[in-house]
């Protein structure tokens, strides 16, 4: 079988959508070689280190500047597919290029979540109309739509017009990195390297108001939590307003920032800390709880998205909106250390469902009932 993916976010892109396209490609090329694959891409980002498959070819567009590139993506990749005479073509991130469900190639159509549609307010009106019209229509045109959890299928079925026949739900893989044991040594060379606490609270996430990291500072200020708290994510404009928090407060001496911390170091940073603390107000799936399960550590994670569906039964959800909730529980963990090891076994043997194999065969499933 011949599969093209649309690789743009795999080789331009740090966060979520760039991690699900990498481990998607890597899953697939690694579990099922048998195949030939593809990857288009408008452009390369040489500054992320990605070492794509060597059983997979690179279809790049040469053209230079995001708007020919942007063009390519959407208009030229339809040509250089069916030149290549694929047998699928698989939209990793909401889109599909436009006009290939006038050929012969079967698509496949990955949608993370409607953020654009439910929290109106996050995105700007251009973007918004832009959105609404590539991603919906992608929706329409797909021949099979993978949707990254159970909530981003319901929201797709109460929100596009689609066939709930052709969305089945395939959950994100996590990276091999994060089921490694790390040494006493990286830890404490990590630490040493960032200066950090020997316990600490965890978040991982973009610091921006849907990832809601103003939640747990207020929990820290009113609950009189102690314990120190470390923020590791890309900054955008709302780490001001977290910053001046952290100093109103009084909290710069227990409230580090890592902003520019290296993919690699992730897993270390992750088996060094206590507990790991996510509040986000709407995810489509929410990969990094499921990094922290395998990883080691119990999870409080918030309610009102997919949230439950990544951490499972055993860890603890709070109101997003509500600080002294946060709080207590935070500091009946840390307080009882008998629940955090129930916690940290039981989130083990949750995260299995999340393997490579079980992603594999279900991406392999929906291919081959296209391709009989």
């Amino acid at each position: 079988m011949r599969i093209g993916f649309d690789a743009k976010r795999a080789f331009n892109n740090r966060r979520g959508l760039g991690n699900y396209s990498r481990e998607t490609i890597r899953i697939l090329t690694s579990l099922a070689p048998e195949n030939q694959y593809f990857l288009f891409t408008p452009g390369i980002d040489y500054d992320i280190k990605y070492d794509y498959p060597k059983n997979a070819d690179i279809v790049s567009s040469n053209k230079n500047g995001k708007l020919l590139q942007a063009l390519w993506r959407t208009f030229g990749t339809k040509r250089e597919a069916e030149a290549m005479h694929l047998d699928i073509y698989h939209g990793l991130s909401h889109e599909l290029p436009f006009g290939i469900e006038k050929t012969s190639i079967h698509t496949v159509l990955t949608m993370h979540d409607l953020l654009f549609i439910k929290h109106p307010e996050l995105f700007p009106a251009f973007d918004r109309t832009m959105y609404r019209k590539k991603y919906l229509h992608s929706c329409k045109i797909a021949n099979h739509i993978i949707a990254v959890s159970k909530q981003t299928k319901q929201d797709l079925l109460a929100l596009v017009p689609i066939d709930e026949n052709k969305v089945d739900v395939v959950y994100q893989g996590c990276r091999t990195e994060f089921k490694t044991k790390v040494s006493k040594e990286q830890k404490n060379v990590l630490k040493q390297k960032y200066n950090l606490p020997d316990q600490f609270l965890l978040n991982v996430a973009a610091i921006e108001p849907r990832k809601n990291q103003m939640l747990i500072l207020k929990a820290l200020a009113n609950g009189r939590i102690d314990m120190p708290l470390v923020i590791a994510g890309q900054k955008t404009d709302y780490q001001r307003e977290i910053v001046s928090f952290i100093e109103h407060h009084g909290l710069h001496n227990q409230v580090k920032l890592l902003p520019d911390l290296p993919a690699e170091e992730l897993p270390t940073l992750y088996q060094s800390a206590m507990l790991f603390v996510f509040p986000s107000l709407y995810e489509g799936f929410g990969i990094p709880v499921v990094e922290a399960l395998t990883s080691g550590l119990p999870v409080i994670a918030a309610t009102g998205s997919c949230l439950e569906e990544s951490g499972g039964p055993d860890s603890i959800y709070v109101s997003p909106h509500d600080e002294f909730e946060l709080a207590e529980h935070i500091q009946q963990l840390l307080n009882n250390d008998t629940k955090r090891d129930i916690m940290i076994k039981r989130g083990y043997g949750y995260a299995e469902r999340f393997s490579d194999a079980i992603i594999c065969q279900q991406l392999t499933s929906i291919y081959n009932k296209l391709i009989p």
